[in-house]
C-alpha cells in the first residue's frame, strides 16, 4: 500500500510529536533519565533537580525544558528528543539515574 504524504521524510520524527513547545530563554535541558525497572519515571534537569515524568511534561509544555517535544503512546504522554544533527543530546543517549539512588 502506498502512503501519500506531503511531509518530507526528514520531518517525520517531528510530525509524530503532539506538541513541540517553544522554550523560554532560561529553559533547562534534561541531563539524565530516572528509571525504575525499565520505564522512565522522571528526569534529571540541568539544575540537578529531579522531576517526575508528569512534572517534566508540564515543565516542557510551559517552555521550561528545551530540546524536547511531547508525544503519546496510548493514554501515556512522554517527552521525546527533537531531532537535530547530533545524537549526543538524544534522551536515549543520556545517563540513567536509578530511583533507588535518589533516596
Amino acid at each position: 500500500m502506498k502512503v501519500n504524504s506531503n511531509i518530507p521524510s526528514s520531518e517525520l520524527p517531528k510530525a509524530a510529536m503532539d506538541e513541540i513547545p517553544t522554550p523560554n530563554e532560561d529553559a533547562m535541558t534534561i541531563t539524565g533519565l530516572v528509571k525504575e525497572s525499565g520505564p522512565i519515571t522522571g528526569y534529571r534537569l540541568s539544575n540537578d533537580q529531579i522531576v517526575s515524568r508528569e512534572e517534566g511534561i508540564r515543565l516542557a509544555r510551559n517552555g521550561q525544558i528545551r530540546g524536547v517535544g511531547i508525544a503519546h503512546n496510548g493514554d501515556t504522554e512522554y517527552l521525546k528528543s527533537i531531532p537535530d544533527d547530533t545524537e549526543d543530546n538524544n534522551l536515549s543517549n543520556l545517563p540513567t539515574v536509578q530511583q533507588s539512588d535518589l533516596a
